[in-house]
């Protein structure tokens, strides 16, 4: 049975299940096709923390309810607040939501069905990885209302060709769920019928390896993209190193010579 102890209560912006140590983050605005209010990112960055802190999760799952992933931003609320330090607390907000999926020591998967939109799309180029349904779209629509995309262009940018990133930016048109696949933006593109299958394949394939090797080298992963290739492998070589004096190696290593199963350390 699933773990419903850090779950918030039904009927808040942001629903929390916990299963075999798969933390799944359901945003749960399904009439605004889980647009992110402020509110609804204040709630996010908490899950968020929590989960940083929180041993027994070992993966991260990012869906939404109802037809919609995410749909962007609220624009309605931004709209309707001219005061600019609002504007800027829901920007530097999300960004600090996205810059935690990326520190988390957990991988994160972003399950996305149906429409995902501007910091939707962006959301779901942050997570480590994507997994689609067939009906799901992806844009960087803001420039059809007047707001270049500037912060999920960062992801975009980091996950696909300059100029494929470039062109969803400036024309704002949606691409489907298998050039999104082919541009990079997702890993895997299924039936909306097999999603939650894929899924659980997924996670279960990195449930079964070394909760300490993947946080190790999650870490480096993103350190080393902004590094030089010197400063890379640098970072690699002293991932790896410090890796392999970890009990986790010593054991995973021998199991493999004996045949074996490993028993990982905080599995």
């Amino acid at each position: 049975m699933p773990d419903t102890r850090n779950r918030p209560a039904a009927g808040t912006l942001l629903l929390r299940s916990d299963e075999s140590g798969v933390a799944t983050l359901t945003l749960n605005r399904p009439q605004q096709f889980n647009a992110l209010s402020s509110a609804l990112l204040i709630e996010l960055e908490a899950a968020l923390d929590a989960i940083a802190c929180d041993g027994s999760v070992r993966v991260v799952v990012i869906g939404g309810a109802g037809p919609a992933f995410c749909a962007g931003h609220d624009l309605k609320e931004l709209r309707g607040n001219r005061d600019p330090g609002f504007a800027e607390d829901v920007f530097e907000r999300a960004s600090r939501v996205m810059l935690a999926l990326t520190r988390l020591p957990q991988p994160v998967i972003a399950r996305v069905h149906g429409v995902a939109a501007a910091a939707g799309c962006q959301l779901t180029a942050q997570c480590d990885l994507a997994v689609a349904s067939t009906e799901a779209r992806f844009a960087t629509s803001g420039i059809n209302v007047g707001l270049f995309c500037a912060t999920p262009a960062v992801p975009l940018s980091r996950n696909m060709a300059r100029k494929p990133a470039m062109e969803m930016l400036l024309t704002g048109e949606f691409i489907d769920a298998d050039k999104a696949l082919a541009l990079g933006l997702v890993n895997r593109v299924v039936d909306a019928s097999q999603l939650d299958a894929e899924m659980k394949q997924l996670t279960d394939a990195i449930l079964c390896k070394s909760p300490a090797a993947i946080a190790a080298g999650k870490k480096a992963f993103y350190e080393q993209l902004d590094a030089t290739l010197e400063g890379a492998y640098q970072i690699g070589s002293k991932t790896m190193a410090c890796n392999m004096m970890l009990e986790d190696a010593a054991e995973g290593i021998d199991a493999f010579v004996g045949k074996r199963k490993p028993v990982w350390k905080n599995k």
